[in-house]
């Protein structure tokens, strides 16, 4: 079954302080549905950011935040199995709700390593 990425974005003023308690409990409510289902593989919120650049001298700048130009970020995600993207889409659609956010679905490709 193919696996995708449903990923919930923040925007870049995103102030923690505005979960309240319903949001957590919809979030942890949609993860056991998920789980029940046995659609969910992984889940995670994402915390503090390192940016790391190439420079032209060979080195490498690590900076604080995000290094992308956006408007919001990735505040966490779902790695789901499910039969097709119709279904990812659902899925997506109730972490939209639980999360009052946007969220963005993505097929995940493996491609194994030459023998």
């Amino acid at each position: 079954m193919p696996q995708y990425l449903v990923a919930g974005y923040l925007p870049d003023d995103f102030d923690p302080s505005t979960v309240d308690e319903a949001m957590i409990n919809e979030i942890h409510a949609l993860n056991k549905e998920m789980i029940a289902a046995g659609v969910r593989k992984f889940a995670c919120g994402l915390g503090a950011t390192k940016s790391l650049r190439a420079q032209a001298d060979g080195g490498i700048l690590v900076t604080d935040g995000p290094y992308l130009e956006a408007k919001e970020h990735i505040g966490g995600l779902w790695i789901l199995e499910c039969a097709d993207m119709d279904e990812a889409v659902a899925w997506a659609r109730k972490g939209l709700v639980a999360t009052r956010g946007q969220v963005e679905v993505r097929e995940i490709f493996f491609m194994p390593a030459p023998e």
